[in-house]
Parts: C-alpha cells; structure tokens; sequence
C-alpha cells in the first residue's frame, strides 16, 4: 500500500514540473485533479517529497557534470596545451593536471606541498599553471606579477615563494620576493603591465566560467573537475586513471 501511493505521488509530482509533456497535455481539469491526488499523497506518505527532491538533484548534478565534461572536451586545446601557459614537474610528462590558483587562495597554499609531492614522486606529470585572480586586487598584482616572471623563466620559483607567503601580496612585497629571486624588477614591472599579461589573464577568467569553476583551487585531468584542496592519494588515483 505505500509503494503505491508513493508511486502514484511521485508520477502526480511529475506530471506538474513544468516544461514535461505530462505538465504540458494537461487541462486545467486534469491539473487540479493531479493537485489533489498529490495533495492525498502527501498526507499518507510525506516521504514522497523528499525522494522526489533527491531524484531532482541527482539529475540536475548529472546533468552539471555532463556539460562540465563537454565544456571541458570542447576547450581541450586551451586547457591542455596552450603554449604560453607555465608548466611545472616534466614538460613532456604523459600525464596533465590543470590548476586554476589564486595566490592569495589559503586553499590552494594548502594545496601546494601535496603537488610538489607529486610531482616529485611520480616523474611522467605536467602541471598547466593557470592563474585565476578572483580574490581582490592584489590578487590580480601577483597574477601579473608571475606572468611577468615567466618571461625571465622565474615563474615555478616566484609562485613557489607566493604560495610559501603568509602576508598580502602587495606591490613592497612582491618586490621584495622579485629581488630576493634575484629578478629583473624594473623589466617585471614594466611586464605586468603589457597588454598580453591582462589578455592571459582574461582568458583564464573566461575559461574558468566556461567551465562552472567557481573557486580556487580547481584542477582538470582527463574529463574530470576537481574543486577545492585534495590530498596526495585521489591525486595519484587521477593520475593512475589518465596513464590506464
């Protein structure tokens, strides 16, 4: 008896979601019928609710990952292989993450120690360095500050010391880690503001859209998206699905 007025709910529930052909074919007769069959539903089983939420979830969040994948193969090429973006670990390695970063991000500072060990370990993965400035204004300096940096191949070692910070990246400080890096100051300076830095970054910003991404970190392997700080071992289980 309560699996069918579970079922007879749930198929009431349906035939009211707008935009179904059930919701569509029915006359106003009809709908206020299904009302009151759900309506008597309810109040014999309230669960039917809750599991038709559940159900509406589970679609939507497959239907999310679903176009997350196609966004993701649709923009292969400027994921995994644009030229201009840093690398880190092995340029020519097999396997790629993508990290979008913001160097202010605390999560992503949490995350960086665990892929200098994977990086370290496991010797055939590339790192698609993509700087994603969307925690604030001196987010967007060190960004300019590490593409610029990139152009006297000292990208790896100023993101590694911004990740290592634990004070704002202003202008004095990024600066100081330049210098201490033994960089070019006035020439970073000058780089951060070329019109290709802003272009870079921009494209970043799109992407990361394109993609559902809505915070830092967030990387890419194959046709999955991880959001947020992982630890080392579903890193090598990305890994180990991308080389199978």
């Amino acid at each position: 008896m309560r699996q069918t007025t579970k079922r007879r709910g749930l198929l009431a529930l349906a035939a009211l979601v707008p935009g179904t052909a059930m919701a569509q074919g029915l006359t106003p007769e009809q709908r206020a019928e299904v009302v009151q069959i759900l309506r008597d539903s309810l109040r014999q089983d309230p669960s039917i609710l809750r599991d038709a939420l559940s159900s509406l979830e589970l679609a939507e969040e497959t239907e999310r990952a679903a176009a997350q994948t196609r966004a993701i193969a649709s923009r292969a090429e400027a994921l995994f292989r644009d030229p201009n973006d840093a690398v880190k670990g092995n340029p020519q390695g097999r396997v790629t993450i993508v990290e979008f970063f913001d160097a202010r991000c605390g999560y992503c500072k949490q995350l960086h120690p665990t892929m200098e060990q994977l990086i370290q370990r496991e010797r055939d993965v590339r790192v698609v360095m993509k700087d994603l400035p969307i925690l604030g204004p001196n987010s967007v300096l060190a960004s300019r500050a590490l593409i610029a940096a990139q152009r006297q191949n000292q990208y790896g070692a100023l993101y590694d010391a911004l990740m290592r910070l634990r004070e704002e990246p202003t202008e004095p400080v990024l600066r100081r880690e330049a210098e201490r890096l033994r960089l070019d100051w006035a020439r970073l300076r000058r780089d951060m503001e070329d019109p290709a830095t802003t272009a870079r970054i921009e494209r970043n910003l799109e992407l990361a859209r394109a993609l559902g991404i809505q915070g830092t970190p967030a990387l890419v392997a194959g046709t999955t998206l991880i959001p947020g700080a992982v630890d080392l071992a579903t890193l090598q289980r990305l890994t180990a699905a991308q080389r199978s």
